[in-house]
């Protein structure tokens, strides 16, 4: 049992959207130029990315959970510091250490990875005003916890090297919380949430090993 109703949670975005605004049309803009950076070979392309990531994880932990969900559920301070330990996960390892390679690869995974991001910033809202959620009482894009992570997974799935799977551990945990909300309140958008940890874990983790084994067979690994 959730401790708030499904009444209260689109208060609470109701409140926040209108608190932000116009961050929503920054968040937008942020994403496209991460989506754009894809194109670009180049580590300043790869930061870029890397960046948006991390701005959008902080500020979602920071404003999101930390000032106006703890307001129903206290335990949206312990999320929104995991919001805060993933932002800085990326800032730290896309930016300052450089370890974050991104680009349009064709195959299977790119193409689950272009769904996801296409889901997050477009079909996501979509969802939910054809369910009756309509501004200012909508997640949007960029600055609400479940299309961040979403679009998170999206672009891990476009990476070109391997990873610190650390990297992974608190999407994932949010995609089986946050998305349980699709279940207990019937937001509908979410449904994909709770499943794109599971999709995109599998995906990365089998593709690395594949890789490695490739990498044994030719002797290019220790």
């Amino acid at each position: 049992m959730l401790p708030f109703t499904l009444e209260q949670f689109l208060d609470i975005f109701a409140a926040y959207n209108k608190a932000i605004w116009p961050a929503q049309i920054l968040a937008y803009v942020l994403g496209a130029i991460a989506v754009a950076a894809l194109f670009r070979k180049g580590r300043a392309s790869d930061r870029v990315i890397s960046t948006v990531l991390g701005l959008m994880w902080l500020s979602t932990g920071v404003l999101y959970h930390g000032v106006f969900f703890s307001s129903v559920n206290k335990a949206a301070f312990a999320f929104g510091a995991l919001f805060v330990v993933e932002g800085v996960a990326l800032l730290y390892t896309g930016v300052v250490r450089d370890g974050l390679r991104f680009a349009i690869i064709y195959g299977f995974r790119a193409v689950i990875g272009a769904g996801f991001i296409l889901y997050a910033s477009l079909i996501y809202p979509l969802i939910g005003v054809a369910t009756g959620h309509f501004w200012p009482a909508l997640p949007m894009f960029g600055v609400a916890p479940c299309p961040v992570t979403i679009f998170t997974f999206g672009l891990l799935l476009m990476t070109t090297g391997r990873f610190s799977y650390w990297l992974l551990v608190i999407p994932f945990i949010w995609s089986v919380l946050g998305g349980s909300a699709a279940i207990l309140l019937d937001v509908r958008q979410d449904w994909l949430l709770l499943f794109s940890g599971f999709i995109s874990v599998s995906i990365i983790v089998a593709g690395d090993r594949q890789a490695r084994a490739v990498g044994d067979e030719a002797g290019l690994t220790p």
